[in-house]
């Protein structure tokens, strides 16, 4: 099915979605779009004209793993992109990690205030070239969190630096890389060969000043995200539309560039 590729999203199993959704809103202060289900996102999906979309789950502990794994392996599908998680602090961190390389799964989420470590931390050196080496995508939360205090975690110059010392690894920056953190964005990030995505930048940069950040990175680096349920599909895409980007950046940010990094 053609159509746009979200590249970050999240839904929940439906035994635990109603209420992850509501405590998550609640703690972060914003409201959802969607019900946080697979077929709350599907519909979502289908409404906004997103022919698939990348699932982030976030391990906050690490005797979630094997759940995470296999509700991933349960979802995924010709629309549904999943991507597990592991924990930093995992002492089975290298076996989980070959569990989701031989499961072919194309990437994983961390969330640095979730699971309470640093980016660039040097214990997580092995970790990264491994994901490297894999050929592994690693979407991160990247920025400040609207639930947790301002302490830098996962800010630009944490990912430059993880950037540099890991050139291949393939590191997505989540809100437009760094949420409520843009003048160290574009000062240290723009220009930089650093995959980021759109999501919650759409709502809260103002549009002059995200057209001018889209335009001025390389753009085979940028993607189209929406955080789902936390931002709707279908409004997104409208906003994104209205920057009256040049056809062919739009249609990198929107589809090919996701094409090309997914395979």
């Amino acid at each position: 099915m053609a159509g746009f590729i979200d590249i970050h999203t999240h839904a929940f199993p439906d035994d635990i979605a109603a209420t992850t959704v509501a405590h998550l809103a609640e703690e972060a202060h914003i409201p959802a779009w969607a019900d946080g289900t697979v077929a709350g996102l599907i519909a979502s999906m289908d409404e906004a004209g997103v022919g698939k979309a990348v699932v982030c789950s976030i391990a906050t502990r690490p005797k979630q793993f094997a759940t995470i794994l296999a509700w991933s392996k349960s979802i995924r599908g010709e629309r549904l992109i999943p991507f597990p998680s592991l924990h930093p602090h995992d002492e089975h961190l290298p076996g989980h990690l070959r569990e989701i390389i031989d499961a072919g799964f194309r990437g994983v989420k961390m969330h640095s205030y979730y699971q309470n470590y640093d980016l660039d931390d040097p214990a997580l050196d092995e970790f990264h070239g491994a994901l490297a080496e894999a050929g592994l995508i690693l979407v991160i939360h990247a920025g400040f969190d609207f639930a947790f205090a301002r302490i830098r975690r996962a800010d630009p110059l944490r990912i430059v630096a993880t950037c540099r010392r890991f050139p291949k690894l393939k590191l997505i920056a989540t809100h437009m890389g760094g949420w409520g953190d843009w003048d160290e964005v574009e000062e240290h990030l723009i220009g930089q060969p650093i995959y980021m995505e759109t999501s919650l930048a759409l709502d809260a940069l103002p549009p002059e000043r995200l057209r001018r950040m889209l335009v001025a990175h390389p753009a085979d680096y940028l993607l189209f995200g929406t955080d789902s349920p936390w931002t709707g599909q279908k409004e997104s895409l409208v906003k994104l539309a209205a920057l009256n980007l040049p056809p062919r950046l739009f249609d990198n940010i929107t589809q090919e560039n996701a094409v090309a990094l997914l395979g």
